[in-house]
């Protein structure tokens, strides 16, 4: 029986070997830990929970992330038992006892009697491992790094994270902001309008520019603080603090563009959103990486004209991240382009958030698992929320400007509202979440037992 090698015993690592074991394959799971530390974790549990308790929402039918917690469950995940066993009150939320969490996973990857733990740092992929699954996580340690850098092109791995706020489309107020590329280039589609801009006169911008200032910032984890900013990624805030003037001749700058609103009158600044998704619902904020706390951030950014009632789908932050280029670099089946012995797993694809790294885990084991018996993989519908994360990590149509992502309802594909379209908008919007949530559900069950075997 071939053995499949497992790097990583974070979420993602755990949940790969447990799907994997269960169908009755041979893993080994090579964890670092005790013997080389970083400077997030504090025990040598699997599966510790660095960050946060909280696996965020857990209503199925007003949430995404409450979507894919039960798409988990369908699918027996190891990571969603244990973290239901020992959930703590949350409100909607599901938060666990992360201690109890993390020596239950332990226990349970330890005793499967298919799994054997290697307590080793591994530094590069041996030309004999035929079945190896890399899930290192946002720390992966600085000689696999290294390794990976060597064999693929640097501009195919990250190392730091720039992550611009990321808005709904629909709840943009079109009456003020308008399409335009700067100074109507044709982009790619053939469109000069790849951008929607939202104006500012000089007050506005000048008050925007010194609440950005005076706002909070999140703290950086000890691990981030000898991390430098690339020159390309400095938080929004600290470009306002150079100077008054200066956004507005960098992401604000008002150059090569006409208001159609208001032809009269040039704006002072301008902030851009570009498409985010294929489908056109996401929008991000170019230029906004931030590391301003979160409530701070829907404050000041809801004073940008046409932004005043504003969705967010992804709030901004920058830190030290570890992922690869997915879309360029992974099949749909997350194997690698050019060298299909390897699979990635987990927060290195580039997916947020604990559940979604443990969706990718999960994925990672069965199609692993498909490979090893010889089963043909059918595509997870889009209509999922497993399917869309998949579809984003591996998509082909955009590769340059790839983003981590949490889950979210601007992954998944649109579901037609004709029939709710008269409704008024809240309970229009409370509507459409549950018909999207009702056929993920449908979609993916029929998936899941359709195309894997049982675990009887």
């Amino acid at each position: 029986m071939p053995i499949v090698h497992i790097i990583g015993g974070g979420l993602a690592g755990c949940e790969a070997a447990w799907q994997l074991a269960n169908r009755g394959n041979n893993v080994n799971l090579y964890e670092m830990r005790p013997k080389i530390t970083t400077a997030a974790h504090k025990t040598s549990n699997l599966a510790e929970l660095v960050c946060s308790n909280s696996f965020r929402s857990d209503e199925v039918k007003a949430n995404a992330v409450g979507i894919l917690h039960e798409e988990l469950r369908i699918s027996k995940s190891l990571i969603m038992s244990i973290a239901d066993k020992f959930k703590v009150p949350a409100g909607s939320a599901l938060a666990v006892d992360r201690e109890l969490f993390s020596n239950e996973i332990t226990k349970c990857i330890t005793a499967h009697q298919n799994i054997k733990i290697i307590n080793k740092e591994v530094t590069s992929v041996p030309d004999d491992w035929e079945n190896v699954i890399v899930a290192t996580g946002p720390l992966t340690s600085e000689n696999l790094s290294n390794y990976m850098l060597n064999k693929h092109n640097k501009d195919s791995l990250y190392f730091f994270d720039a992550i611009a706020p990321i808005v709904y489309r629909e709840s943009i107020d079109m009456s003020i902001a308008w399409e335009q590329s700067r100074y109507d280039k044709i982009g790619p589609t053939g469109s000069t309008n790849d951008y929607i801009n939202c104006p500012m006169n000089m007050e506005q911008y000048n008050k925007f520019v010194n609440d950005l200032i005076d706002a909070d910032s999140t703290i950086f984890h000890e691990w981030e603080l000898e991390t430098p900013y690339f020159d390309s990624c400095l938080p929004i805030e600290v470009i306002a603090k150079s100077g008054i003037e200066t956004l507005r001749h960098g992401p604000m700058k008002p150059f090569g563009l006409n208001n159609i609103h208001n032809a009269k009158e040039e704006p002072y600044a301008v902030v851009q959103l570009r498409q985010d998704d294929m489908a056109g619902v996401l929008y991000n904020m170019v230029g906004f990486q931030t590391k301003i706390k979160y409530s701070n951030q829907t404050d000041i950014f809801s004073q940008i004209p046409g932004l005043e009632n504003v969705k967010f789908a992804r709030l901004g932050g920058i830190h030290r991240n570890t992922y690869i280029n997915s879309p360029a670099l992974l099949n749909y089946n997350l194997s690698l382009i050019g060298d299909e012995r390897i699979k990635f797993a987990g927060q290195i694809t580039g997916v947020e958030g604990y559940v979604e790294s443990t969706a990718i885990g999960l994925m990672a084991g069965i199609f692993m698992s498909n490979k090893l018996n010889h089963k043909i993989e059918n595509e997870i519908p889009s209509t999922t929320a497993i399917g869309s994360l998949l579809r984003y990590i591996t998509r082909k149509d955009e590769v340059k400007n790839f983003q981590p992502m949490n889950i979210n309802f601007g992954l998944f594909e649109t579901v037609d509202i004709k029939n709710i379209r008269k409704l008024p908008k809240k309970i229009r919007d409370k509507k459409k979440k549950e018909m999207l949530s009702e056929r993920a559900l449908h979609d993916y069950k029929n998936w899941f037992n359709g195309t894997l075997y049982g675990m009887n």
